[in-house]
């Protein structure tokens, strides 16, 4: 099916705006964050949900919707998607991203767990595609406001640590919000004080090292969705820096700027929602 705004858009590059409603579908759709996006685009104004893709649960069917899961990303080509959003794992998502770029769909991506060599490999595809590409290591608006804080905090500190807190079925550590966070700090100063542990009583006790400087501590716990809380200290005083996750929902108005604005970005690939948030 023809569609002359996107057609336009895309004809034009990378930049420009998506029409009034915009054609959303979902890979991940019969996961818990893949559920949680489809109910947000269906109860969104201006977007409508016209694809959801699911290898592990096709055959089944939207809940409140008359929408079959698909198994195969040929349903978005079918449904004329113009954005997806990918909440799925490593393996898959690098897939669906190269796809997107093949079918010059915009993509809107919370899978984290990226190497160095994916995210220049995705900066390449959608360079010479007529789509975009934005990959956001968290969604949650005050989560991108603390990493944003941290890095700020960051030159008028000595010492910093970051412990971050997530549910028992996440299998990367540390998350990719940490990972970001600890980066961004790393770059906002170059002078951290030393560590003073000589001996480690248990392996692992002091954490994963980021940029030579900032010590990164992961726990999985049942019955956590997500938290992080940077700690920054230097004489006489400490920051803290916390964000709670208390529910999947809390995802969904990062997202939902994501599909409404990922036409407006630069061609290419956009990391982190930071710069949605400066528009």
């Amino acid at each position: 099916m023809a569609h002359p705004d996107r057609d336009r858009k895309r004809a034009g590059g990378g930049t420009g705006t998506l029409p009034a409603m915009i054609r959303v579908g979902v890979f991940g759709a019969g996961g818990r964050m893949g559920a949680t996006v489809c109910d947000a685009v269906r109860g969104a104004d201006g977007l409508e949900l016209v694809a959801a893709v699911d290898p592990q649960r096709a055959g089944a069917t939207v809940e409140g919707t008359d929408l079959t899961i698909a198994a195969e990303p040929g349903a978005l080509v079918d449904a004329d998607a113009e954005v997806v959003v990918d909440f799925t794992v490593l393996t898959a998502a690098r897939e669906n991203l190269r796809w997107c770029a093949a079918h010059d769909v915009h993509a809107v991506v919370g899978t984290t767990g990226f190497s160095a060599d994916d995210l220049d490999e995705f900066a390449e595809l959608f360079t010479h595609t007529r789509a975009n590409a934005l990959i956001a290591p968290n969604f949650a608006i005050g989560a991108v406001l603390m990493m944003r804080f941290a890095e700020l905090a960051a030159p008028w500190f000595d010492t910093a640590e970051i412990i971050e807190l997530h549910h028992d079925n996440k299998i990367d550590a540390p998350s990719g919000t940490a990972m970001a966070t600890a980066r961004r700090m790393t770059e906002a100063s170059e002078e951290w004080g030393t560590d003073p542990t000589t001996t480690v009583v248990a392996d692992g006790a002091r954490g994963g090292l980021v940029g030579d400087a900032i010590r990164v501590h992961s726990v999985r716990m049942r019955g956590v969705i997500a938290s992080q809380e940077v700690l920054l200290g230097t004489t006489g005083q400490t920051l803290a820096i916390r964000h709670d996750t208390f529910d999947r929902s809390s995802f969904m108005p990062g997202v939902l700027l994501g599909v409404r604005r990922i036409a407006e970005l630069p061609d290419g690939l956009t990391l982190g929602l930071d710069p949605l948030l400066d528009r």
